[in-house]
């Protein structure tokens, strides 16, 4: 087997400070102490093992928040509230303060291009101060609102006018992230239903910088399911008439989806997965509802109605319940891992094979059922095996 030199791996997180963020350095530094084993993780599976995937002990995690509560101090609220085992915070609060140096306020000038400016400048230090091979960046801050639509967002060379012009309100925050990491030289994964790099302008930008980028929206719990329920409805050939969901969360995500713009953009990307498999669009709604004193929990209800042969009516229902920080950490170091890996070997661009992990995938016409993106994900792990052939 050929081998390909694997360098230090940066992780830079924004949102660093927020629950999601917080559980993923806790976990990858549990698993480095011996404290955790893998599950949860996507990568830990035995299709990943020869795919030449950077270490988790090895992983160099940073970041950027507008919140200044220090990860030590947030890891111990996470365990008292039941995400993390209330011994970790002790056991590696060494290791938190150590990594917490590594954070940096995050740029709020209201000016999108002097703030990208700030953060290239925080990802080129971050890389050269640890050493990295490369950096990737990924987003798991707020929702935001959709973003409204804007000449510059279809073109890289009037987007970088606009930036360099200082022109607000043309790029989001999470948009000036993925600007400002693929001009670093970064790979950039959107966790979350924000705009991100789904803007042509950025996809171009990743194709003449040769990084690569993935998103959107950590597949997590609810739409999960749904990726797996909804194509046996389409094979056993059965209508699916109305599928209505009532999403029950608190935390910061709860607080955050109460405001209606980023509610409707979450409520977007949890609603395409349907459309996506059956090829229409049931009846039925999905809600999400703030529910402060469930904390880091969430709830999903759902009702399903159908009609079979000779017109038969019936129906189905599931609740989902988990913690919303333990289901998406793993995620994010398996992202962070497959990234990073996709750069080493040449990969550029969108990476639709990661469609599996995300609600809404950057792509064109991507299957949306769970077992085609296995199928896909696994293809594309073997891809990327120091055996395979480069990335042309």
């Amino acid at each position: 087997m050929k081998e390909m030199e694997q360098g230090r791996t940066g992780v830079w997180l924004v949102g660093a400070r927020g629950s999601v963020a917080t559980t993923t350095v806790v976990g990858a530094l549990a698993i480095r102490a011996g404290l955790a084993g893998t599950d949860g993780m996507v990568t830990a599976q035995q299709p990943f093992a020869t795919a030449g995937l950077p270490r988790v002990e090895d992983l160099v995690f940073g970041g950027h928040d507008t919140a200044k509560l220090p990860w030590p101090v947030k890891a111990s609220e996470l365990a008292e509230a039941g995400v993390l085992p209330a011994q970790y915070p002790r056991m590696l609060a060494e290791e938190l303060e150590e990594a917490e140096s590594r954070l940096r306020p995050a740029p709020a000038s209201g000016r999108p291009g002097q703030d990208a400016e700030q953060i290239v400048a925080d990802l080129t230090e971050f890389a050269e101060r640890e050493a990295l091979e490369r950096v990737v960046v990924v987003h798991v801050a707020s929702t935001e609102p959709a973003a409204a639509e804007h000449p510059a967002h279809r073109d890289i060379g009037a987007l970088d006018l606009a930036l360099a012009a200082g022109e607000e309100a043309v790029v989001p925050p999470s948009s000036v992230y993925a600007w400002a990491a693929m001009t670093a030289g970064c790979s950039y994964v959107d966790f979350t239903p924000s705009t991100g790099a789904r803007l042509p302008a950025l996809d171009q930008l990743a194709v003449r910088e040769r990084v690569p980028y993935a998103g959107r929206d950590g597949k997590t719990g609810e739409t999960l399911v749904k990726a797996v329920l909804a194509p046996m409805f389409a094979r056993r050939s059965l209508r699916v008439e109305s599928w209505s969901s009532v999403n029950l969360l608190g935390g910061g995500d709860g607080a955050t989806l109460a405001e209606p713009g980023a509610n409707a953009a979450k409520t977007a990307s949890k609603s395409g997965t349907l459309q996506a498999i059956l090829g229409y669009q049931p009846d039925g709604q999905v809600r999400i509802d703030n529910v402060p004193t469930l904390g880091d929990a969430k709830t999903a209800w759902n009702l399903i109605t159908f009609s079979g042969f000779l017109g038969g009516r019936m129906r189905m229902e599931f609740t989902w319940s988990g913690l919303d920080s333990v289901l998406a950490a793993p995620l994010v170091l398996d992202l962070a891992r497959l990234t990073a890996r996709a750069h080493q070997t040449g990969h550029y661009g969108v990476l639709e094979d990661l469609g599996f992990f995300f609600k809404d995938p950057h792509g064109h016409r991507l299957a949306h059922d769970l077992a085609t993106q296995w199928e896909r994900l696994c293809a594309f792990a073997a891809a990327l095996s120091p055996d395979a052939a480069p990335a042309a």
